[in-house]
């Protein structure tokens, strides 16, 4: 298991050979593929809606993962000095050029050693609760199901946003151990 959960990507544009780098970012889980169901009128957002209207999709490049958040502000900022911004006369269309000298002043959150660790074994044994209900149901669970049978509830502000079960099945769909049926409810693939 990676220690460190970010990561530094590329996005690439596949109507040019070889494929031309637009974007530059950092993030740690989805964030380099949310892009593109977020399209907003940037000129990223620009360059994702061609690419898609064009019948195609935007290739991602994990360039190096199991990175602090300090280191990957380090590399994200080396990338987009090197590549160039695009209002400077570079590739890219990242707004910023992130100054490497001012990127452990951004650095809010201290994360205690083992921290990371206990939460991913935490993480863990939810995600195993979660394909053991998932298998004991074949024709599939939904959301709410994880959420109410597991006591995995939550009633943040008022309302129920059941976010943490979601995130659970989240993660096992990346990961291929289950995937979501035409009835929008979630089935465990055999392992």
């Amino acid at each position: 298991m990676a220690h460190n959960p970010f990561y530094v990507y590329a996005l690439k544009d596949p109507r040019v050979k070889p494929a031309k780098t637009f974007y530059i970012g950092k993030g740690t889980g989805n964030r380099a593929w949310e892009h593109q169901t977020q399209v907003d009128d940037s000129d990223k957002g620009k360059i994702i809606q061609e690419i898609h209207d064009a019948g195609l999709s935007v290739l991602h490049t994990v360039i190096a993962d199991n990175l602090t958040e300090e280191q990957s502000l380090k590399i994200e900022a080396e990338l987009i000095a090197g590549f160039g911004i695009r209002s400077q006369g570079g590739l890219l269309t990242n707004k910023v050029k992130p100054n490497p000298n001012n990127i452990s002043k951004r650095i809010k959150v201290n994360i205690p050693d083992g921290c990371y660790e206990k939460a991913q074994m935490g993480l863990g044994i939810l995600k195993s609760a979660v394909m053991e209900l998932a298998k004991a149901n074949p024709e599939g669970i939904k959301n709410s199901d994880a959420a109410k049978y597991l006591g995995l509830q939550s009633d943040y502000g008022g309302g129920s946003k059941d976010y943490l079960s979601y995130s659970i099945l989240g993660i096992l769909m990346k990961e291929g151990r289950m995937m979501r049926n035409e009835k929008k409810k979630h089935v465990a693939k055999s392992e």
